[in-house]
């Protein structure tokens, strides 16, 4: 494994352990050059999923695309990376259960939103402008106020 911060990739694991309930194994390595610690996780590889796009392209499944989308719609709110990454951990459950190769991206949309309504209406709303291309201000302002809506 390549050290983050020299570059080197002699490294020791210090510490190994069930992550993310038992999907993942969490492992705290040392450098041995530099002497910092770092961490990393070890994931059991998947059969290739495939997105299907509104335009009917397919791309593969990037875990890394939903987490920066998800990010982007919460900064500078009060959700902590855990979150997103549990929101994250769980739209993947959802799709592993479904048993299918391909899903659509409207459906990986719908399962992020119903998490993020759940957690912070502001990033909800954030994350809907981008998914579902809002073309004007009354859009948005209509999906606010159905979301005030179900709070209530």
């Amino acid at each position: 494994m390549k050290c983050p911060f020299c570059g080197s990739i002699e490294d020791k694991v210090t510490d190994s352990r069930d992550a993310k309930e038992g999907t993942a194994i969490r492992r705290r390595r040392e450098c041995l050059k530099c002497g910092q610690r770092f961490t990393t996780y070890e994931y059991i590889e998947k059969v290739s999923l495939m997105v299907i796009k509104r335009d009917g392209r397919r791309e593969a499944f990037e875990r890394q695309k939903l987490l920066t989308g998800i990010r982007i719609a919460s900064r500078k709110r009060p959700i902590s990376i855990d979150q997103i990454e549990r929101i994250v951990d769980e739209v993947e459950a959802t799709i592993s259960e479904m048993g299918v190769r391909e899903v659509s991206s409207l459906k990986i949309g719908e399962a992020v939103m119903a998490r993020l309504k759940d957690l912070d209406g502001i990033a909800y709303i954030r994350f809907a402008s981008v998914y579902r291309s809002f073309k004007d201000m009354g859009e948005l302002i209509q999906e606010a106020e159905h979301l005030l809506e179900t709070k209530e």
